[in-house]
């Protein structure tokens, strides 16, 4: 008969490990482990337009805090176009200006008030002459000729008068309004194109929006970034979390706020989290999450935000303890 005693033994003893390392690892028989990882939702951080980079201010590893520099472009095309906004306004406010004054310059004016003074003095002239030739006429001392004479005269020097009087005002109006409303519009588009020139170039010296750990140096210094395309990677420590998939039995007992306990190789003791994401949709299990149970198929994905995401690495396999008494 053979001896059964090695077998029951070998049983035992492995039965016996297992409860030590359970007890280990701070689990009992009625709150089974579930396996999991730590994820992180990265923040990407790029430039709004294609460039070279001139400074990279971080490195792999480093922290920084929100409003660090972490990367500068080269800005000799866009302070060009800012350079050109610059003298377009400087153009189009000039214009506006002499939109605005006067369309005789002082200088013109002054010519004219002078005109206007010869013209009353020659219009006198003509008035007197007039009225002589009229008494004349009148006593028979001249023929008719000398007044239509003296009142062709008299006629011009009034025209000449009255036209210099309305070339004055003409010179001292401004622009019509349509004029104006052009010029100002086309000062304000200017200062429109100042700004995004001026936008554009400040877009260029990116800074960090978040606390964080730079993750990860996509470009180096001299390499042309394309548009759309980070240059790092950020990881802020609140948006670390634990990754675990239960079955549909555990659902009922879970709920978002509810701590868990975190375990690893390695790892500090007493680590734990709060349940962030329950999903509403069941899974088949991930192919990197081994069940301790094969029939267990379909199960639920679970999120949970560590209290202290410092002491774990993003791809850390982890092992999960439900505090709650499993059903």
């Amino acid at each position: 008969m053979p001896n059964a005693s090695g077998p029951i033994m070998r049983c035992v003893v492995g039965a016996f490990g297992l409860f030590i390392a359970c007890i280990l690892l701070g689990c009992t028989p009625s709150t089974p482990q579930y396996q999991g990882w730590v994820d992180a939702d990265m923040l990407f951080i790029g430039a709004d337009e294609v460039g070279r980079v001139k400074t990279l201010s971080v490195s792999e590893g480093v922290n920084v805090k929100a409003g660090d520099p972490l990367f500068a472009l080269d800005q000799t095309t866009q302070s060009a176009d800012a350079d050109a906004a610059a003298a377009a306004l400087k153009e189009a406010q000039s214009q506006l200006d002499r939109v605005e004054a006067a369309q005789q310059r002082p200088e013109e004016i002054a010519v004219l008030e002078a005109n206007l003074k010869q013209a009353q003095a020659s219009l006198d002239y003509s008035t007197a002459d007039l009225d002589r030739a009229k008494n004349l006429v009148e006593r028979g001392f001249a023929p008719q000729s000398r007044l239509d004479q003296a009142k062709s005269v008299f006629d011009h020097d009034r025209a000449a008068l009255e036209t210099i009087k309305r070339q004055i005002t003409v010179g001292q109006l401004s622009g019509r309004v349509e004029e104006l409303n052009l010029a100002r519009a086309n000062v304000e588009q200017a200062k429109a194109q100042v700004k995004a020139a001026q936008a554009r170039m400040t877009r260029l010296n990116v800074v960090s929006s978040v606390a964080g750990r730079v993750q990860e140096v996509y470009y180096r210094e001299g390499e042309i970034v394309p548009q759309g395309r980070p240059v790092v990677s950020i990881l802020p420590p609140d948006l670390m979390k634990v990754i675990f998939f239960v079955p549909q039995a555990i659902i009922p007992h879970l709920g978002v706020g509810d701590q868990i306990n975190v375990s690893c190789d390695g790892c500090a003791k007493d680590l734990n989290a709060h349940i962030s994401f329950i999903s509403a949709q069941a899974e088949y299990t991930p192919p990197q999450i081994y069940s301790l149970e094969e029939r267990q198929k379909l199960v639920f994905r679970i999120e949970a935000r560590p209290s202290n995401p410092s002491l774990l690495r993003v791809g850390q396999p982890v092992s999960i303890t439900l505090l709650k008494a499993a059903p």
